[in-house]
């Protein structure tokens, strides 16, 4: 069984190795690589090598595939779920939103039944107003022909005085007397 150290080291170096990348100088070259395999020159076995890395590179891909694959499937999985759930909130949401501008349309119109109630009272109070002042108008009118008919009569009873006096007067006045 491998040790922790062994594993990071494997995991990281292995397929640099594989694919032909030297070991840096300064690396130590750990007991466990396996033998056939030198870091001298990249021209040594190049043939070899290219085939070693194709067939490599393959079991690499797999090996890489088969390991997050199942994981990205399952995120790929996930994230439609949340997609999916996303819209039907958004769906909610614009639902919501519009049962709001409903009932704040209804604050509206109360508003304005409010507001209809108040100019309807001040319709009734004018219409009241205009009524009495007809009432009084009328009343005055009357009064003012009563008025006018009773000064026309007593216009019409001192003219009459007038002639009265005035033909009283005539037949007061001397009249010289008719010589026979």
């Amino acid at each position: 069984m491998q040790t922790w150290d062994e594993t990071c080291y494997s995991q990281r170096v292995f397929p640099r190795i594989l694919l032909g990348a030297r070991l840096p100088e300064d690396s130590p070259t750990p007991a466990f690589l396996p033998g056939g395999l030198s870091d001298t020159s990249p021209d040594e076995g190049l043939l070899e090598d290219l085939a070693v890395e194709d067939k490599a590179v393959e079991q690499l891909a797999e090996g890489l595939l088969s390991h997050y694959l199942p994981d990205l499937q399952r995120s790929k999985q996930a994230l439609q779920e949340l997609t999916q759930n996303q819209v039907v909130l958004l769906d909610t949401l614009e639902q919501e939103i519009s049962k709001f501008k409903e009932c704040h349309s209804m604050l509206d119109i109360n508003a304005l039944f409010t507001e209809a109630k108040h100019y309807h009272a001040k319709l009734v109070n004018i219409r009241k107003e205009m009524l009495m002042l007809h009432e009084k108008t009328s009343k005055l009118k009357k009064r003012a022909l009563k008025l006018q008919q009773k000064r026309q009569k007593e216009e019409l009873e001192r003219e009459q005085q007038r002639e009265k006096e005035f033909e009283r007067e005539k037949q007061l006045t001397a009249k010289p007397a008719k010589r026979t």
